[in-house]
């Protein structure tokens, strides 16, 4: 076959391989859940809420509107105001950059910590390993609520030592989870084939080991996450993090309390948005989860 009716072949084909990779991709985009697609929609808003709050709302989260206190919703106040008149749907949206900052501080230090001491632990030498791991088996004797409160009074108030103590919290979870995948997969065959062939103990953990053993704690990440965003809006709630007046949404919560029965919207408005956070992030993880079996 000459050159000509090689490249005239190639250009009969390509229409039909371009409209076959189209309909496997809309195929793909039809095959995500939309369960999955709204937790994605949910955790991608809050975090345009967070980076840019302003172009969501002109209202400033910390100024009172004079005459427009307890005001339910409405088209002017989607979420309606707070007893200094203050729009509620803008502190939340205010808010975000404080319950996301703590809740990625807090993963962040867990997954930093936690995973750093199970790699060691399924790593190194069995008497290493045992001492690490009983240090690990403290951390989660003791409740994440009490662990952190603990922490706090020692650190004292605010969203950043409120994130740390969540974090402390949720290293022996990533400790425990790292060190089980090191160990199956050092048990694996093709680690042993390549400690087999010459390779290094550091090079075989670097390129073998680390990467088939993270996709499970990437999963668990997302998972800490939710987790996280629920501790940090407990604390706040409970007035161990951000003080007054920060639209952080746990205090959102607990300075609606107090006109529950009149403006029932200052802790319902709130409180939905940190269960939708907590589910969305669920789900992503499940989804994390599933991809790694």
């Amino acid at each position: 076959m000459t050159t000509f009716d090689t490249l005239h072949d190639d250009a009969v084909a390509a229409p039909g391989a371009k409209s076959e990779r189209r309909s496997g991709a809309a195929s793909r985009l039809r095959r995500v859940p939309v369960g999955l697609a709204l937790s994605w929609l949910i955790l991608g808003s809050v975090f345009l809420w967070a980076v840019a709050p302003s172009f969501f709302t002109g209202y400033n989260p910390l100024e009172g509107v004079g005459g427009a206190q307890l005001q339910r919703p409405s088209a002017d106040h989607l979420l309606g105001t707070d007893a200094l008149g203050r729009d509620l749907y803008a502190r939340i949206v205010y808010g975000a950059v404080h319950s996301l900052t703590g809740a990625f501080v807090a993963v962040g230090l867990g997954l930093a910590v936690g995973t750093g001491l199970g790699v060691v632990a399924g790593s190194v030498r069995r008497r290493f390993d045992d001492a690490i791991m009983r240090v690990v088996d403290v951390l989660l004797s003791i409740p994440p609520l009490l662990l952190s409160l603990s922490i706090i009074i020692l650190l004292g108030f605010g969203t950043v030592n409120a994130a740390i103590a969540v974090g402390v919290t949720s290293v022996g979870g990533f400790a425990r989870l790292a060190r089980a995948e090191v160990v199956r997969v050092r048990r694996s065959d093709y680690v042993e084939a390549a400690f087999g062939s010459g390779g290094t103990f550091a090079s075989v953990l670097w390129r073998h080991i680390l990467p088939n053993s993270l996709t499970s704690v990437v999963a668990f990440a997302a998972l800490q996450f939710g987790s996280a965003v629920l501790q940090i809006s407990t604390l706040g709630f409970l007035g161990y993090g951000a003080p007054p007046p920060t639209p952080e949404w746990g205090l959102l919560i607990a300075e609606g309390r107090n006109y529950i029965s009149t403006a029932w919207w200052l802790t319902t408005a709130p409180g939905i948005v940190v269960v939708l956070v907590v589910l969305a992030a669920n789900r992503v993880s499940q989804s994390f989860g599933r991809a790694a079996a």
